[in-house]
């Protein structure tokens, strides 16, 4: 099947109200290309150079998402052109982005990702440090002028076990619930900077257990680009 019938084929199973994010990681321009072609203007990449050097050749109505573990010295290549950064794990990285944001006079989307995975591998944070953020943001909110808050994403562990991975989408709806609808003093936030709608969780192998779960964004590669070339 051609990448472009892959991708018609997985949008025309979506609901409306979820996000489609390509990731083309290592995937050649041509891919990438023929995914455009068909519609897809929204893409994902894992790796701040590569997606520097395919920003730089593909066309300029693309939305790039960066899905990968950020380190914040990168950060400075992808400021003046990313839409949304997936992988906000610390408050350091939300302050770096907000720094580089705004040298370059933009306001950048940003997700926390939680960790949710049995799996030490897998970065984010835990419910404590999800609620600090927030709070500090919202009370300090004339310091993060250029960075935006929209969502949460997490990953579920690796396994076949699909009753282990639905039980952790479903946490993390919880606590998507809880922080979309607590009215405490912690989750009253202003829209300015904090305006928690995106929940970015589900990949190839688990994006239709994860919609039934309530995500609203989900990243898929594999099942539109085919098995990946890592060398």
């Amino acid at each position: 099947m051609s990448i472009s019938k892959n991708l018609n084929n997985i949008k025309s199973q979506l609901p409306a109200h979820v996000t489609l994010v390509a990731v083309s990681k290592t995937k050649p321009i041509s891919d990438l290309m023929e995914a455009y072609d068909a519609g897809q203007r929204i893409f994902g990449e894992n790796y701040v150079q590569e997606l520097v050097e395919k920003q730089e050749q593909m066309p300029n109505d693309i939305q790039w998402h960066f899905i990968g573990h950020l380190q914040s010295r990168k950060v400075k290549l992808i400021a003046p052109f990313v839409s949304l950064i997936h992988g906000v794990d610390s408050l350091k990285l939300l302050q770096e982005i907000n720094k580089q944001a705004a040298k370059n006079n933009r306001v950048i989307d940003c997700l926390l990702q939680v960790f949710i995975a049995e799996e030490e591998s897998k970065f984010g944070l835990d419910e404590q440090e999800l609620n600090e953020i927030l709070e500090h943001v919202h009370n300090d909110k004339e310091n993060y002028k250029n960075i935006r808050i929209v969502g949460l994403m997490g990953m579920a562990t690796f396994t076949e076990n699909q009753n282990q991975i639905e039980k952790e989408f479903k946490h993390l709806k919880t606590i998507f619930d809880t922080i979309t609808s607590c009215t405490d003093a912690i989750n009253r936030v202003s829209p300015e900077n904090i305006d928690i709608k995106i929940l970015s969780m589900g990949m190839s192998g688990d994006y239709q257990l994860a919609i039934s779960c309530g995500s609203t964004m989900v990243r898929i590669g594999s099942s539109i680009f085919g098995t990946r070339n890592y060398q």
